[in-house]
């Protein structure tokens, strides 16, 4: 058995500039979690596999492709592969979301 302490794990080098933790990374899927502090976001970018995204703490907001919404804990967010997309926090929270890639990404992603 293996269990993660993400409050342990080290930041991420990301192009977003925001503190992402790798909880699981395996030859099938990849997991981080992603805190976004008020007023922080992602830039839009494009993800080569697709992605689901679960909201663990807070309220943000998620473009993808066209649409627009304002998400909370407790809500699954699905994102198709090559769809621009991104996270905005504009709430006066922290905003925390577990980001799933399956299957696991063979390049990086593209920034918009």
């Amino acid at each position: 058995m293996k269990i993660v302490d993400v409050s342990q794990e080290p930041i991420h080098e990301n192009p977003h500039h925001v503190d992402a933790r790798k909880v699981y990374d395996t030859e099938h899927a990849t997991a981080t979690v992603i805190t976004l502090d008020p007023g922080e976001a992602l830039k839009k970018h494009i993800t080569p596999v697709d992605v689901f995204f679960y909201v663990l703490e807070g309220t943000g907001i998620v473009e993808i492709g066209d649409e627009r919404a304002e998400v909370g804990k407790d809500h699954l967010v699905e994102s198709p592969a090559k769809i621009p997309h991104r996270w905005m926090n504009e709430s006066g929270g922290t905003l925390r979301v577990l980001v799933v890639k399956v299957p696991r990404p063979t390049t990086g992603t593209r920034l918009l």
